[in-house]
């Protein structure tokens, strides 16, 4: 992947279009702009102020919440496909993370960005469908038993590296596995204490405006 020259780490040009293409897009916040679009003004200052689909649906508008979340999961789809397509799987592995990274950090925001579920089973459907298929059906299998998209998340999160381990991926797939799955635990902190106080509001629940 990388190469030394005269002592310094030299990352193949490729690669760094991969991470630079693939954080780009995974910067473009669809839940701010489809709440936008949809007069509903800034979706940070809605519910959780977060900027993903489940947020955006506890608005009440359905059609902005599934806008968000197809392009918040195609947008890592599209940065791994493409970088595959051109330069092989390890830079669609490196831009799929890319992506991922951006959603969370998006330069447009301050770096004050999502928690990158939706991004990341686009990314795991992408890099290895097997893999994103078994995490889109445990988190729709918790979802529909507690109604706690948080909690589906986590549970999903938590077994994507087991899948990945279980289906023979590459080591780059799997690290990204378990990258993608921490940094969703560490965006789901305040979530994580509310489920553990039984607060956390239900899928579909209306949102007042944050405070």
């Amino acid at each position: 992947m990388s190469h030394l020259r005269g002592g310094v780490v030299v990352i193949p040009w490729f690669f760094a279009v991969s991470i630079l293409g693939g954080y780009l897009l995974g910067s473009i916040p669809f839940g701010v702009i489809a709440a936008r679009l949809g007069g509903l003004g800034d979706i940070r200052k809605v519910g959780s102020g977060n900027i993903g689909a489940t947020n955006v649906l506890r608005t009440g508008r359905k059609d902005l919440a599934i806008f968000t979340l197809v392009g918040d999961a195609g947008k890592g789809a599209v940065a791994a496909l493409i970088a595959g397509a051109l330069w092989g799987p390890d830079a669609a592995v490196i831009a799929g993370g890319a992506a991922f990274l951006g959603h969370l950090f998006p330069v447009w925001l301050g770096f004050k960005g999502g928690k990158g579920v939706a991004t990341f089973f686009g990314v795991l459907l992408a890099l290895a469908w097997p893999v994103g298929v078994l995490a889109a059906l445990t988190w729709l299998a918790v979802s529909a038993l507690m109604r706690l998209s948080s909690l589906a998340a986590l549970v999903a999160a938590a077994l994507a590296p087991l899948y990945a381990f279980a289906t023979d991926q590459s080591d780059l797939f799997k690290a990204l596995t378990v990258l993608m799955a921490v940094l969703i635990f560490i965006r789901h902190a305040e979530n994580i204490r509310r489920l553990l106080k039984g607060e956390e509001p239900k899928i579909g629940k209306k949102a007042d405006k944050a405070a």
